[in-house]
């Protein structure tokens, strides 16, 4: 054997081993094809189902806060209508009940006067007899008093 036989018999060698590795690699490149094709296809299989439920679900979701919407502007008009019924029972009602409560008081207040014998021998206004200070203006009034 010559040295170009002993050559062309390595280049052989390894010419075969090459396209061996390369056949090995085709051969578990086409596994992983296959398992990837079979993955999509399930994933599809599932994503068509879940993809239809989920826009029923947007759908009635609008739906409901269609109804929603329509239920709070509802509100919206009864607490205008309940403000405009409370503006005029006030208008209406609260002048003269506030009229009716203070002549109450001063009838109390004067009937309350009347039930009280006079102290001492000055004339009485308003529930002080004359030349007596108001409590504020005297000495150690209550409030001061109180506060210190």
């Amino acid at each position: 054997m010559s040295g170009g036989e002993v050559a062309g018999i390595l280049v052989a060698v390894f010419w075969a081993i090459l396209v061996s590795f390369i056949a090995l690699v085709l051969v578990r490149l086409a596994q992983t094809l296959k398992a990837a094709t079979r993955l999509v296809a399930e994933v599809s299989e599932q994503a068509v189902p879940l993809l239809a439920e989920a826009s029923a679900t947007v759908r009635s979701a609008n739906t409901q806060l269609a109804r929603v919407d329509s239920i709070a502007a509802d509100v919206q008009e009864v607490t205008a209508n309940a403000s405009a019924l409370s503006s005029t029972v006030s208008t209406a009602f609260g002048g003269p009940l506030v009229k009716v409560a203070a002549f109450g008081y001063g009838v109390r207040r004067a009937m309350g006067r009347k039930a009280e014998p006079a102290r001492g021998s000055g004339t009485v206004f308003v529930g002080r007899a004359a030349g007596q200070d108001l409590p504020s203006a005297r000495r150690g009034s209550r409030r001061t008093r109180k506060k210190g």
